[in-house]
């Protein structure tokens, strides 16, 4: 195996090896090399095993963890890829506990936490991809509209849509060619992360004979998902807010011989359960009851209680995370190639763009989202009615590219697949921005990047506005904050 490993002067990692297996072998041991702690634990969450060093403050995420079945769903989605897929993610795994064997037992985290580095499982990619995602959508919205129904009603539920001013979320937009200096499109990701250390994202640089590709891996899986640019074509994503997920409200009955039966469109049927246990530092080992029913995994409740809410998600019902996508994004040249490769895309659901040197474009949906009665984007819904089954994915949607695209998590082309989406007033800035030139190069994108403009204010501003009856100090204040521009630069003391 011949691999080289660069670092520029920004330590950012440049792989090459002579074949895409060894490549990823070598991404393998990079993650390990470079982020041993990060991808450690990102494992024993998708086990449900962070709490055996993390202690009790980690016990909740782990019985979750297993009683929705994030290790069992990536086994099985392992288990259906196809030959070549597998191949490439078998070497990036035997890459990673190479790695973890001869550097990763360095890093000063595992001293202090009295761990080891472990042994990696070939789907164990597949379950931190599921894990770092399966809050990322319907379940935990759904959760809080039906405590908002409970506690106050259902009129109160629009008070709290995450379509207010308040909400942040990722940026894209992509500039065609009639508008830069070059003739040729400009693409641009901006993905709002929370703020984490280390971060999600490595930057990378991979190649071999078949490809050469940089941008943004996630340490732990292989290949470049998110944004990438191979040379030829560059791709970028954002959350497109679909809602794929459902929550069902289970009634269900223990047996006599400790088994469990869920009342569904059928009937009661038997449910599998199982009992799990789990190691807690500092406490004892807990137990934790795992319940599936033909709807989904339980996570909420259980057969003591006679009811629970089950969870059910497209990669379980489908054993298939997307991984497929992944080598298909590397080997890309046109945005014909990345779009065939975003078929098979599956989770998170996201808006794509893309651009490629021939001056193909690409705005579109990318993932899995079940057809199905739109009370189930709304709510835990009833496990034993027929109505609120999946009949089948829906069509992703698509549209044409005319000078320039926006994607910022509003409403728009997702905008079928959804409830709850970020508001306007983002997209709507960069569009702003971006009409103000009339030709653009990729230096001059920094002013989009670093623009400060905080269109949120408004509605606070407005309320502001109506205040009267103030005090002379007060007064003054109300003055001085409808003259500010609402530029959050970092010399502005309004």
């Amino acid at each position: 195996m011949s691999v080289e490993v660069y670092r520029d002067e920004w330590g950012i990692p440049h792989l090459r090896a002579d074949s895409a297996r060894e490549l990823a072998h070598a991404q393998g041991r990079n993650a390990a090399a470079d982020r041993a702690w990060q991808i450690e634990v990102e494992r024993h969450r998708s086990q449900g095993t962070s709490a055996a060093f993390l202690g009790q403050e980690a016990a909740g995420w782990d019985r979750f963890a297993r009683q929705a079945r994030i290790d069992d769903t990536a086994r099985r989605c392992y288990r259906a890829l196809d030959e070549e897929t597998r191949g490439w993610l078998d070497a990036y795994v035997a890459g990673v506990d190479a790695g973890l064997r001869e550097l990763g037992g360095s890093a000063p985290e595992f001293a202090r936490a009295g761990l080891e580095p472990g042994h990696w499982q070939p789907w164990t990619p597949l379950g931190i991809w599921l894990s770092t995602h399966i809050l990322f959508t319907g379940l935990p919205g759904k959760l809080w509209r039906d405590e908002v129904v409970r506690r106050i009603g259902p009129g109160a539920v629009g008070l709290f849509a995450t379509d207010g001013p308040g909400t942040s979320g990722s940026n894209g937009w992509l500039v065609t060619g009639d508008r830069t200096a070059t003739g040729g499109p400009l693409i641009a990701g901006d993905p709002h992360r929370y703020i984490e250390a280390p971060g999600v994202y490595q930057q990378i640089r991979l190649a071999c004979p078949d490809f050469d590709v940089v941008g943004l891996a996630v340490p732990g899986v292989p290949g470049i998902g998110h944004f990438g640019h191979t040379g030829t074509v560059a791709w970028a994503i954002t959350n497109a807010m679909a809602d794929y997920q459902d929550l069902y409200r289970e009634r269900l009955r223990r047996l006599p011989d400790g088994g469990v039966e869920a009342f569904g469109p059928d009937g009661w049927r038997p449910a599998s359960r199982s009992v799990e246990t789990f190691e807690v530092a500092g406490g004892r080992p807990q137990e934790v009851e795992v319940v599936e029913t033909e709807r989904g995994t339980v996570v909420i409740g259980g057969p003591d209680e006679g009811e629970g809410i089950a969870l059910r998600q497209p990669p379980r019902v489908r054993e298939d995370l997307g991984f497929a996508a992944l080598p298909a994004l590397l080997r890309a040249r046109t945005v014909g190639d990345v779009d065939r490769a975003f078929d098979r895309w599956a989770e998170p659901v996201n808006v794509v763009q893309a651009a490629d040197t021939e001056g193909g474009l690409l705005h579109r949906v990318a993932g899995a989202v079940p057809e199905r009665d739109p009370e189930n984007l709304l709510r835990v819904v009833p496990a034993h009615e027929p109505r609120y089954a999946w009949r089948g994915l829906r069509e992703m949607p698509r549209e044409p590219v005319g000078t320039v695209a926006v994607m910022a998590n509003q409403r728009g082309l997702a905008a079928p697949l959804g409830i709850e989406f970020a508001p306007p007033h983002r997209a709507d800035r960069i569009r702003e921005l971006l009409d103000a030139r009339e030709e653009w190069t990729a230096p001059g994108m920094a002013t989009v990047h670093t623009d400060t403009r905080l269109a949120s204010a408004r509605p606070l501003l407005d309320l502001v506005a109506r205040l009267d009856g103030l005090g002379p100090e007060a007064a003054a204040l109300r003055r001085r904050l409808l003259a500010w521009d609402r530029h959050m630069d970092a010399d502005s003391a309004d």
